[in-house]
């Protein structure tokens, strides 16, 4: 998975970690979050904040 590869990132981590609620979870943790995914292989240097935002909500929506 790429930065950009937004809605299976989501669902990705609300497998890994099913008793965070997103709305709670600062950006700094949600990019470690997503660097840890086992399918995730991209650069940490092309995520920035609109990218964080967009996984947030993505993330809200698939626990919603």
């Amino acid at each position: 998975m790429k930065w950009t590869d937004i809605s299976d990132i989501a669902i990705e981590l609300s497998e890994a970690h099913p008793d965070k609620d997103p709305l709670k979870v600062n950006f700094v943790d949600l990019r470690d979050w997503v660097m840890a995914l086992e399918d995730f292989d991209d650069d940490p240097k092309h995520c920035g904040e609109k990218i964080l935002e967009a996984i947030q909500q993505a993330w809200i929506d698939e626990v919603s």
